[in-house]
């Protein structure tokens, strides 16, 4: 190993410099230069790079949140949508040039840090000779085969703050407070951040939701004498007889998740209200889980990340995951995270082939929820 590269891709989380940070300080330990690419996938495709050494760029990068070099969540190489001057719009394959601008550029190897999608491009890349090594990043804690990716517990700490904050407000008011957090097709913040901030109710993906029980639970409680209740909602949460409430849908090309969620927590309280007739109000906490300072669990998490996967790449094992498990770092095959979803360029992740990780119904957490009271919607 003389020379590798780190590319971060989809939305940012907090940790990535942290990771960045420990793969490039590794890589000096053992005489390996580093580089980022920059933007993720499109800077591999347009071959923008730059140095990263912990004596300027990678210095001082804990605490800060994004990724310093910089992610993009609407390229897909494989599969890449180019616009004409006459208006026209075509798509066409690109990755055999990124395949190239390794080979030209002597990267020895490409560190991947990204979720689902990041990871099936990764995988599609070692098909074509790439030795690829992926980093789970995503704060929705979803992806196939480790336990906790880095960010996840900022963004769990974040929201139970909002919940927090929530409850003196519902309080003074009487009102149902709604909150809307990210969890696309996993439930995992909103149920942590549910249990730990002391909420009523949580709503995932996982389990659609019946809209008279989460009345049932509210109804409840005021007759115990409290006038208020807390709702936590999963922006992919959904009610039983209907589908996940999509904001706006993009057209970035196939191979991508072209729609953006958003607007649950507003048809919860226009239904809370229309049914028990109680004031209602949502809060949709957005990008604020994914910004700013990382918690010292992620630190610490994200930096063992970096570690292990510069220590599997000088032990010449590629085209993998790393992964966290029981308490200990190791790995699985980029085939195995990919799951059902083989074809080489096709979506590139939360598709129905996709491998993601999801909360089941036997899981500790949906257990302790119930045994709390927590009502689930079902």
């Amino acid at each position: 190993m003389k020379k590798i590269a780190i590319l971060t891709n989809g939305g940012d989380a907090p940790g990535l410099n942290a990771v960045i940070r420990a793969i490039v300080k590794t890589a000096e330990t053992n005489g390996i230069e580093c580089y980022g690419f920059i933007e993720g996938y499109k800077g591999l495709l347009k071959n923008e790079y730059v140095r990263l050494d912990t004596k300027t760029n990678a210095s001082g990068l804990l605490h800060r949140g994004g990724t310093i070099i910089g992610t993009s969540n609407n390229t897909n190489v494989f599969n890449y949508k180019i616009e004409k001057e006459n208006g026209d719009v075509e798509y066409k394959d690109l990755s055999d040039q990124c395949v190239q601008n390794i080979k030209d550029d002597g990267f020895d190897c490409l560190f991947t840090l990204g979720g689902d999608g990041t990871q099936k491009s990764s995988r599609d890349f070692s098909l074509k000779g790439l030795k690829c090594i992926g980093i789970p990043k995503t704060i929705d804690n979803d992806v196939a085969h480790t336990e906790m990716t880095f960010g996840y517990n900022t963004a769990v700490s974040v929201a139970t703050e909002a919940v927090d904050r929530l409850h003196t407000t519902a309080e003074s008011h009487h009102r149902v407070m709604v909150l809307e957090v990210m969890g696309r097709y996993a439930g995992w913040i909103a149920l942590e951040s549910a249990i730990a901030g002391g909420a009523d109710i949580v709503l995932i993906p996982e389990i659609p939701y019946d809209i008279n029980k989460v009345v049932e639970k509210i109804e409840q409680r005021r007759k115990e004498g409290k006038s208020f209740s807390i709702v936590v909602a999963s922006e992919g949460a959904k009610p039983k007889d209907g589908d996940i409430v999509i904001k706006r849908t993009l057209d970035s090309g196939s191979g991508l998740d072209n729609i953006r969620l958003g607007g649950i927590g507003d048809k919860l309280v226009n239904d809370i209200e229309a049914l028990t007739g109680y004031e209602a109000r949502n809060t949709v906490l957005g990008y604020v889980q994914r910004g700013g300072t990382p918690t010292a669990f992620d630190r610490v998490l994200s930096t063992q990340y970096g570690a292990k996967a510069v220590e599997l790449a000088m032990n010449g094992i590629f085209n993998v995951l790393v992964t966290y498990k029981g308490g200990e770092f190791g790995y699985v095959t980029l085939e195995d995270v990919v799951g059902n979803n083989k074809k080489v360029g096709a979506a590139s992740g939360n598709t129905a082939e996709s491998n993601i990780r999801k909360i089941t119904m036997d899981h500790s957490l949906i257990k302790t929820a119930k045994n709390i009271g927590i009502c689930l919607g079902e």
